[in-house]
C-alpha cells in the first residue's frame, strides 16, 4: 500500500502553489516534508485527502484514487486547531469517531488509552476551551487517529509545543509507525525530521529540491562539519584549501569542508601545535542541506 504522488500540480488562477511533484511514500514508513511557509505543503495534503483536487497529474493509494470513500483509512491533523472550544473532550472525539464509522464504545475505548498514554484521564469530561494549548493538541492528535488510519498527515504536529510534550507526542507517533501506519508529516524543526524519518523531501515555491532517503541525502551531499577545540589559536584554519565556512567558537572552531580527506589534512597540520581537546568529523545536518539547496535558512 504505498501512497503515489505523479506529476502533480496545483493552480489558483496565474498563481503554482505546487508544480509537477511526483513522490512515492511506502507503506508503514515516516516520511518528512520540509519547507518554508508557501513551499506548497499544506497544499500537498490537502490534495491527498482529496479535499483539493489536483490540476495536473494524479494521487493515489494502493493504486486506487483518493477520495470520500477512502477517507476513513486516513487520519489529519492539521496546523490550524479545528476543536469545538464549548464542547466536551468525549463528546467530540466520540461524534468525530462516529463519522468515521467506529461505534460509540469502541471510541471511548480508544480515547480512554490515548487519554492514559498523555497522562491525562481526567480530561474526558472538561470542556476543549479548559485546556492549555499544548492538551489542546493532544486533543487534536487524538482526533486524528482515533479510527486508527492506515495513512496519517501531520501538518506541523510539534509546533507550539513545550519539550515535554513534544517528547510525548513523538512517542506516541512512534508507537502508530509500529503498528503499521504510515505517516507523513511536515515541520518546521528539522531536527525533529532528522530523529523520526527515513525519507524526506524538501519543497521550494511547489517544487521538490531534495527528495530520497535520509542517509542518502546526506551522503552525496559529500561536504562535512568539522569541530575543533584545542588550547591554541586556529584562526589560521578560515582560509585552508577545501575549508568553504568557518565560525569562531567559545571552544575553538566549527568548519565547513569539502571532505573527509580535507579533515586527515587538518590533523596532520595542527598535531603539533599542542593539546586537541575535540576532533570530530561530522555528518552535514539538514539545515545545512537545506541552505544550500533553497538559498536561505530555515529555522
Amino acid at each position: 500500500m504505498v501512497l503515489k504522488i505523479e506529476h502533480v500540480t496545483k493552480r489558483f488562477g496565474q498563481f503554482t502553489a505546487v508544480n509537477d511533484l511526483s513522490l512515492a511514500i511506502p507503506e508503514k514508513e515516516m516520511f518528512g516534508f520540509l519547507g518554508a511557509n508557501g513551499a506548497g505543503k499544506t497544499t500537498t495534503f490537502r490534495m491527498i485527502l482529496g479535499l483539493l483536487d489536483p490540476s495536473a497529474g494524479k494521487i493515489s493509494w494502493d493504486d486506487k484514487p483518493i477520495n470520500y470513500s477512502t477517507s476513513h483509512l486516513v487520519g489529519y491533523l492539521p496546523e490550524e486547531r479545528g476543536l469545538y472550544p464549548k464542547l466536551k473532550v468525549k463528546d467530540q472525539i466520540v461524534y468525530l469517531a462516529r463519522l468515521r464509522g467506529m461505534q460509540k464504545n469502541e471510541a471511548i475505548q480508544e480515547l480512554t488509552f490515548w487519554l492514559e498514554k498523555f497522562k491525562v484521564p481526567e480530561y474526558a469530561t472538561k470542556k476543549v476551551e479548559e485546556l492549555s494549548k499544548g492538551n489542546q493538541q493532544k486533543i487534536q492528535f487524538i482526533a486524528a487517529v482515533i479510527h486508527k488510519p492506515k495513512l496519517l498527515i501531520l501538518d506541523e504536529p510539534f509546533s507550539g509545543l513545550d519539550p515535554v510534550n513534544v517528547e510525548m507526542l513523538k512517542d506516541a507517533v512512534l508507537t502508530l509507525k509500529e503498528s503499521g501506519t504510515t505517516i507523513v508529516f511536515s515541520s518546521h524543526q528539522m531536527h525533529h525530521v532528522e530523529e523520526m524519518c527515513e525519507h524526506l523531501c524538501i519543497m521550494h515555491k511547489g517544487r521538490p529540491v531534495v527528495h530520497g532517503s535520509l542517509k542518502e541525502i546526506k551522503r552525496t551531499f559529500g561536504k562535512k562539519n568539522l569541530v575543533i577545540h584545542a588550547d591554541f589559536p586556529l584562526d589560521m584554519l578560515k582560509n585552508y584549501p577545501g575549508v568553504l565556512k568557518a565560525r569562531t567558537t567559545m571552544e575553538g572552531i566549527e568548519l565547513q569542508v569539502e571532505g573527509e580527506k580535507v579533515a586527515e589534512k587538518i590533523l596532520k597540520e595542527i598535531v603539533q601545535n599542542g593539546f586537541i581537546r575535540r576532533f570530530e568529523l561530522e555528518e552535514p545536518s539538514l539545515n545545512d542541506i537545506f541552505i544550500e539547496k533553497v538559498g536561505d535558512s530555515y529555522e
